[in-house]
């Protein structure tokens, strides 16, 4: 899918393709110790010959390691799709510079084997939870009764969220590398490391956490809780700690075999070492965290990954969205009232930026998504590998997209009083001679989403206005414009235009306020699309009787 792709991919600039050419700066810098072998490398890459590369210097032909996290405690949310769904685009962007000759894996690895320390507020059957706080989340009862652990249904629910949007990924399991040995190796050196760990660790601690402070977390054997207690004894000869379990009595485990987990910045350090990681993204809020994770990545002997921190999204009153306060949006929210593909969207844009993640956010992002599908196939092959269509759909975007905006469905909806797509297709199939549901998918969702929109917040906020003098002798002449038209008349931007030079001869300066007193007075909002269109899908026989209704 992405072979033949380099020549065009050296010139986009979109910031999948930045960070993807810092991963393969990181690749050849850590796979060819030798500066000229990086260099001999980078070159036949720069110039579409990656094969040839990974034939030359075989340490390229590793699969290079994209990694997402994911907390299981709690369900599935928009950061869990935002961080899957731009670390995807920029393991795209890598694979088309790199014409795909350079093996790629992206993980999704669940931290399954955490204590869970808090019931979360939104499961009816907390008892189970509540017994078992403390202890490693596939050990923790499920509450819903469907699987063998709490852990085990939030990760069910993690891989069907990320199916459900065709995400290609591989799902790993904290709980399974521990117990089935993959961490045992590196486990071992960061027990003969211990006080290069603590070093970075406890200048990051208060006072109180330093004095009792472990990287290793047992798990007891008397109560199987993970512990988070001092480590009395290191016996890296054995491979062992020694820690006072609830009983009051010494314990010695093995730091391998699942026996103990790792407090989670070296958990993360642990990870990145043990698996490989090439390329894991983290919001602002973990830019701490990401320093000190990878200083102990280092001590571990590893190379921490590239990556960057995106901003984090804000609710309608420009606060922090948390999961804990409910505000702002989730994933059920937007995809009421919103594409998928929109929401991807909305995830390409300024990653860096501090955006607003509320509801008035949806039907603009759904439709500069429309625009971008809309000029894909216009534009020159290179161009089109930094519209965010080309990566929202992995370099293979729809050739149809919808002949009708969100807005104007919005304000279409609106003007009808729609109630259900089947009102609204009486009106689009009238303007789209041989359009259908069947012929017209995506627009066809597009009516679903805008009624679902519309009922729930433009409905219940819409305020209409009379007119003043001024607007009302305009509207008046309007009218007398369309009613003067040829009955049927669909000219989009023969309406627009009389409507213009209505404004215009009344004198409306700026004469965006003609159309917003269009809309206020009309559709009781203040702004809307092209009023041209909106008429010629409407119908000139309805928007006349619309204008006379409030006219009266």
């Amino acid at each position: 899918m992405f072979e033949g792709l380099s020549p065009l991919a050296r010139d986009a600039r979109s910031w999948p393709f930045e960070q993807a050419r810092a991963t393969i700066a990181r690749v050849l810098r850590v796979r060819l110790p030798d500066r000229a072998d990086q260099d001999a490398a980078k070159a036949l890459i720069d110039a579409g010959k990656t094969d040839e590369a990974v034939k030359a210097y075989p340490a390229l032909s590793k699969a290079v390691i994209f990694e997402t996290g994911y907390g299981p405690s709690g369900l599935p949310h928009l950061g869990t799709f935002g961080e899957v769904a731009r670390t995807t685009m920029v393991r795209q962007a890598f694979r088309a510079l790199t014409d795909d000759h350079m093996p790629t894996r992206l993980i999704a690895f669940s931290d399954d084997m955490d204590g869970l320390r808090k019931v979360p507020d939104n499961i009816e059957n907390k008892q189970p939870l509540i017994e078992d706080l403390g202890k490693p989340l596939t050990v923790v009862r499920d509450p819903f009764g469907t699987h063998d652990s709490f852990g085990a249904h939030n990760n069910a629910r993690l891989r069907a969220f990320l199916d459900g949007f065709g995400f290609e990924y591989e799902f790993v399991s904290s709980t399974d590398c521990y117990k089935g040995g993959l961490f045992d190796a590196t486990l071992l050196i960061a027990l003969e490391r211990f006080d290069a760990i603590q070093k970075v660790m406890l200048p990051t601690l208060g006072e109180e956490r330093r004095a009792t402070y472990s990287p290793f977390l047992p798990i007891s054997p008397t109560t199987g809780k993970v512990l988070q207690v001092p480590t009395l004894e290191r016996n890296v000869d054995k491979g062992t700690i020694v820690f006072e379990d609830e009983d009051g009595s010494k314990v010695e485990v093995p730091v391998t075999g699942g026996h103990v987990k790792m407090q989670w910045k070296p958990d993360w350090a642990m990870r990145w070492t043990a698996l490989g990681v090439d390329y894991e993204m983290s919001g602002k809020d973990l830019i701490d965290s990401v320093k000190a994770s990878g200083a102990i990545c280092k001590a571990l002997g590893g190379t921490p990954p590239e990556g960057f921190n995106y901003e984090l999204f804000l609710d309608e009153n420009n606060q922090k969205i948390s999961k804990s306060k409910g505000n702002g949006l989730s994933m059920e929210d937007w995809l009421r009232y919103g594409a998928p593909e929109s929401l991807s969207y909305y995830m390409f844009q300024s990653p860096k930026s501090a955006k607003k993640l509320y509801f008035d956010v949806i039907p603009k992002a759904t439709d500069e998504y429309l625009q971008q599908l809309d000029a894909f196939g216009r534009q020159e092959p290179a161009k089109q590998l930094d519209n965010p269509v080309w990566h929202i759909h992995s370099g293979k975007p729809p050739e149809q997209g919808s002949p009708v905006s969100f807005s104007l469905m919005l304000n279409l909806v609106s003007a009808a009083d729609a109630s259900t797509k089947e009102i609204l297709w009486g009106f689009l199939s009238r303007y789209i001679p041989g359009a259908t549901p069947e012929s017209q998918p995506l627009l066809d969702r597009l009516a679903g989403y805008a009624i679902n929109y519309y009922e729930d917040f433009v409905k219940p906020s819409k305020t209409f206005r009379a007119p003043t003098d001024q607007e009302r002798a305009a509207m008046l002449d309007l009218l007398a414009k369309l009613k003067a038209m040829p009955a049927g008349t669909q000219d989009a931007e023969l309406i627009q235009n009389e409507v213009f030079e209505v404004g215009k001869t009344h004198g409306f300066d700026p004469l965006r306020a003609w159309f917003q007193a269009l809309y206020e007075v009309l559709l009781g909002q203040s702004q809307g699309p092209r009023f041209g269109s909106f008429a010629a899908i409407f119908g000139i026989d309805r928007t006349v009787a619309l204008i006379e209704e409030k006219l009266d």
